[in-house]
């Protein structure tokens, strides 16, 4: 009798096969080669080692667990998602089998050596030279450059120079047709623009076993949280509808509120610990807008369990859509800044008036997102733990597929930030917020 046949073997990999560019050196390893040019404020130099995480912390205060704790810079994203990148199981060399073709073009390192002092020129140089190296390429006319994706780990705003006038500010990779082309990932997407995606600020921790992750959940559980709320910041004086000296004289004002507060010079807030601590030990954590919508912050907020208070839609709910729930209220409290800016509001009586039930719940969730809002440490790999890297390659290969099939309404992009958090245009309660109608 015949043996029966073997069971069909399964491509495990099938619809995940991502292709990487093989750039010439100078769109990305050159630059970590020259790290002391990559800041005029900062040597680099320290933040580009172990893969991009920076140096590890001493934990000499006892405030973190473990040992995957690193004073990771907050514009190192390019680099630790290419690490990454190289340790994605499903990579292949064959661009014909791949959902998504991944660029890795250091973008944000590149432009931030020029923001400052440099004519429009010399900042477009190296955006404009990866267009004309991507479109000699095979691989891009197979869409365009439409199932290209890459990280500029930096906010959207650096890449969005309208016009060549040198006072104008960054550069134009995000508004030429190429670059409108491709998915790009930033820490701070555009509400008014399709083809930009937030995606987590690097936090201070770096998992290497699925373990780590759920000791430190636990740990985050466990903790005696004594603070009602709490902020970690400076004003800014310069930014004229900016809430922050309402924040910070409210919290000087209230026995339940912890401040830390941001000088010039030697502040706590430059220290991990510090940060860290204080989050650990508050119950909400105050997330006023900075000099853009979005901060650091709110995820070394939400690692250390706290629950954020936002005071604008445009610091996570329209950006980070791949990674917080959609229905907001699960994990954060939102507060709007122009009640806070017009005195109709106290902070302390809003975040006073939730139960301990509701309180524990958000919490417990903010806990239970930990994994997909922080990025590995690339040189290992979690076996079951899904970190913020897997979530951001689903949502890519997602839109990419999508697209092949015809899937992605047409809309108006002024509606983007719509139907990122409603699937819809139309009247929105949040039209006030976003009422801009150019950018």
């Amino acid at each position: 009798m015949d043996s029966p046949p073997p069971p069909p073997v399964v491509d495990r990999c099938s619809g995940r096969y991502i292709y990487v560019h093989d750039l010439p050196g100078r769109f990305n390893s050159d630059m970590i080669s020259r790290c002391r040019t990559l800041s005029k404020w900062t040597d680099m130099c320290p933040f580009v080692s172990n893969a991009g995480l920076g140096p590890r912390i001493n934990n000499s205060e006892g405030v973190f667990y473990g040992t995957q704790w690193y004073a990771t810079n907050q514009f190192a994203l390019e680099l630790i998602f290419h690490n990454r990148m190289k340790q994605y199981e499903c990579l292949t060399t064959n661009s014909s089998l791949a959902s998504a073709i991944f660029v890795p073009f250091y973008a944000g390192l590149d432009i931030g050596r020029y923001l400052w002092g440099y004519n429009t020129s010399v900042r477009d140089a190296t955006s404009r030279d990866l267009i004309r190296w991507l479109k000699s390429r095979p691989e891009w006319s197979t869409m365009g450059g439409r199932d290209h994706f890459m990280v500029a780990g930096r906010i959207t705003w650096d890449f969005r120079r309208l016009t060549d006038d040198e006072d104008d500010w960054g550069s134009k990779l995000l508004v030429i047709p190429e670059g409108k082309n491709m998915t790009v990932l930033v820490i701070e997407s555009s509400p008014w623009h399709k083809n930009d995606f937030g995606i987590p600020y690097p936090t201070y921790f770096h998992p290497s076993k699925d373990s780590e992750v759920q000791l430190w959940q636990e740990r985050m559980r466990r903790i005696r949280r004594p603070w009602l709320f709490s902020f970690a910041g400076a004003p800014r004086p310069n930014i004229t509808d900016s809430i922050r000296n309402e924040i910070i004289g409210q919290c000087r004002q209230s026995r339940r509120c912890k401040l830390l507060q941001c000088d010039s010079g030697r502040s706590k807030c430059h220290s991990p610990s510090s940060v860290m601590g204080m989050f650990q030990r508050s119950i909400f954590c105050l997330q006023p807008q900075g000099d853009s919508y979005t901060r650091r912050s709110t995820f070394d907020a939400m690692v250390a369990g706290c629950v954020p208070v936002f005071f604008h839609p445009g610091s996570a709910y329209v950006q980070y859509v791949w990674h917080l729930p959609r229905n907001h209220s699960e994990y954060s409290v939102l507060v709007s800044e122009d009640e806070v800016r017009d005195g109709k509001v106290r902070i302390e009586e809003v975040l006073g008036r939730f139960g301990k039930n509701d309180v524990v719940a958000m919490r417990e969730e903010v806990i239970r997102m930990i994994p997909r809002l922080v990025y590995a440490d690339p040189r290992s790999r979690l076996e079951t733990t899904k970190d913020a890297f897997d979530v951001t390659v689903e949502g890519v290969i997602q839109r990419v597929d999508d697209m092949k099939g015809g899937r992605v309404p047409e809309f108006s992009e002024l509606e983007s930030w719509k139907y990122a958090v409603a699937g819809r245009g139309g009247q929105h309660e949040w039209d006030h917020f976003f009422n801009r109608t150019t950018q």
